[in-house]
């Protein structure tokens, strides 16, 4: 197994132990890299640069903040995924098939975590360094045991740490550049129940399957930062792939008294790329006006398949597609030290058919209704607080996992919604 350098290992669990993984942008991307902008659904996210965590929206932000400046913040995010089974799901027909005893398997949503902590400093009139950390990808599902999917999934949480240096150039008053390099560690657990072939072809005894995997690799981002009028910003900012070769082992046991099996896994996955195009205008006084268009490279995913050494390959398809989200929003200055935000976005799911949708991974397009507040303890001390509604609309799902002898059948229906709540500190010394 690899084995992550001891100080790189310390600080991601160091960061880890606070932060439950969850879902809630598309696909198992978070958005939420700060608090400060949830008010806003993260509209203008690559172009506002109003404190340290531009550095994960685009670096280029950094040449808008003078001085030494450390922003951090956690989000709380609580999803809800609800299944009911239509009547048409199966047992695996190596044992027997016919219709699952187990139930609808509770709300398999759970309650995440989410912190980020960045940092920017000025080293010249036109140098700017800085370091982010933050989780850009999070997914956990949990279900009650016993229930009708419990061959595809019981429990699926895929844990990310990124942690990203980063430096800027002022080359005009116009035109700023940035770039950052990503180290990321994954951490993933995968849960079910599975089928053992005890005597191939003549007997098989269902067993409990526990999957461990853990990793590092390494990104780059890059941004842009234009200034064509005072009043108006844009940005544009990309965020190549993370291809993660994490290994660990698979335990199954359950099937037969005091026997068990452990084999070496290991599994090849590509972490989509992303590109944002993002744009900031000041109308007057009191508002200000946010909105961007982003896309995400999330087809690299068409499987996920875990080799176990010497024992069966599991395949979990999923035909992913790439995926657009668009978000607008505004802030209006009430009063001297208040800022109320909102904001509205379209959010994509990378899947797109019910025979393609795991029940590790319910999703469905989303709708994003947020607002929130600022309030400016000082000149150079911000707080934030932000709150978002996700809404979902119903997913149908009617799947094999492509592998109905052991898996099985879904059948039935997700309803789903979410919450998110965060607050943001930033400062500037």
């Amino acid at each position: 197994m690899r084995n992550t350098p001891w100080a790189l290992k310390t600080l991601s669990v160091a960061i880890a132990a606070g932060c439950v993984s969850t879902v809630h942008a598309a696909g198992f991307q978070l958005m939420e890299q700060n608090a400060s902008g949830l008010g806003n659904a993260y509209a203008g996210s690559a172009a506002i640069a109003e404190n340290a965590s531009t550095i994960f929206y685009n670096p280029a932000g950094m040449t808008y903040l003078p001085g030494f400046n450390i922003s951090a913040g956690v989000n709380a995010i609580l999803p809800s995924f609800e299944f009911s089974d239509n009547g048409d799901s199966r047992n695996p027909t190596a044992l027997g098939g016919g219709a699952p005893t187990g139930g609808n398997g509770g709300d398999a949503g759970n309650l995440g975590i989410v912190p980020n902590a960045y940092f920017s400093w000025q080293v010249s009139e036109k140098w700017f360094v800085g370091l982010g950390v933050g989780a850009p990808f999070g997914l956990m599902t949990e279900y009650d045991d016993d229930w009708v999917g419990q061959y595809h999934s019981n429990k699926f949480d895929i844990k990310t740490i990124n942690i990203n240096p980063s430096i800027a150039y002022k080359v005009s008053e116009q035109f700023s550049i940035g770039a950052g390099l990503n180290w990321q560690h994954i951490d993933a657990q995968y849960k079910k129940k599975v089928v053992v072939p005890v005597v191939p072809g003549a007997l098989y005894l269902p067993g409990d399957a526990d999957l461990n995997l853990k990793g590092d690799a390494w990104g780059w981002n890059i941004g842009l930062m234009l200034q064509p009028t005072e009043d108006t910003r844009i940005g544009l900012a990309y965020r190549s792939k993370i291809r993660h070769s994490p290994d660990g082992d698979t335990d199954i046991d359950g099937f037969a008294p005091g026997r068990s099996l452990s084999y070496d896994a290991s599994t090849n996955v590509s972490l989509p790329d992303s590109l944002i195009l993002s744009a900031v205008h000041q109308l007057n006084e009191r508002w200000e006006l946010l909105g961007d268009i982003s896309w995400t490279g999330w087809s690299t995913l068409s499987e996920l398949k875990i080799e176990n050494d010497g024992g069966p390959t599991d395949t979990l398809p999923l035909d992913f597609r790439d995926t657009w989200r668009v978000a607008l929003g505004a802030n209006y200055k009430f009063a001297p030290k208040w800022k109320w935000r909102f904001g509205v976005a379209w959010d994509q799911s990378p899947v797109h058919n019910p025979a393609d949708r795991p029940t590790s991974l319910p999703d469905t397009d989303r709708w994003w209704f947020s607002t929130g507040v600022q309030y400016a303890v000082s000149k150079d001390t911000q707080i934030d607080v932000g709150y978002t509604y996700l809404y979902l609309r119903d997913a149908n799902i009617d799947t094999d996992s492509g592998d109905a002898l052991s898996k099985g059948r879904v059948a039935g229906q997700y309803n789903s919604s979410g919450n998110i709540l965060g607050i943001q500190v930033s400062t500037r010394f």
